[in-house]
């Protein structure tokens, strides 16, 4: 069977046509994809802006929760400071720098004359293993800090809200003081025969 030249333009021009459409569709298709990416990448900057909100919302959290810890154990230690160590000044929430380092202390508290004795006293919420070396490191770093108090006896207090038996018997192994929380007040919780370490010999 012939083709006629008619008939040849005929389908050219449905080839022409269909080509159109085709690139129609596949731009079509991209503009789509585009659109799609967009929406992806916006649903993203805004998932990760509200993953960073909230972040800063559960330190924030964190620092008042802290904080109320620390507000909760002031009353007592205070107590505890005065009346069995014989401590003169007590001061909470110590902020130190030097040469660019810096000290955070939840309770500082010492007496001169006799007694020349300070104690540095940790607060936490929930005790872990690193709250021990935070509260070696503050009781080691002090010195330098406070030059003053340099020829002090030197001792350290770990208060805490939630201590397990573990936690405790490691803190005291340290030479470090132990204080739980009883009826809302915290209560020193060493054995008789404890010796604490002086962290400043």
């Amino acid at each position: 069977m012939t083709t006629t030249p008619q008939e040849v333009w005929q389908l050219l021009g449905e080839l022409v046509q269909s080509q159109k459409e085709t690139d129609r569709k596949f731009q079509e298709t991209d503009r789509k994809f585009q659109e799609t990416d967009r929406i992806l990448n916006q649903s993203k900057q805004d998932t990760d802006r509200q993953i960073k909100e909230l972040g800063k919302q559960i330190g924030g959290l964190g620092k008042k929760f802290g904080s109320f810890t620390e507000g909760l154990a002031l009353p007592s230690m205070e107590t505890i400071l005065r009346d069995r160590f014989g401590m003169e000044i007590i001061s909470p929430s110590v902020r130190a720098s030097k040469q660019g380092q810096h000290l955070e202390i939840d309770v500082l508290a010492y007496a001169n004359g006799d007694i020349n004795t300070a104690y540095i006293v940790e607060v936490k919420s929930h005790a872990r293993d690193e709250a021990i070396e935070q509260l070696k490191n503050l009781l080691e770093r002090f010195p330098v800090f406070f030059p003053e108090h340099q020829h002090k006896k030197l001792y350290g207090i770990l208060a805490a809200v939630d201590l397990s038996s573990t936690m405790k018997e490691r803190t005291l192994k340290e030479g470090i003081y132990v204080a739980s929380i009883h009826d809302e007040v915290f209560e020193l919780d060493t054995p008789l025969d404890f010796r604490p370490k002086n962290w400043q010999v």
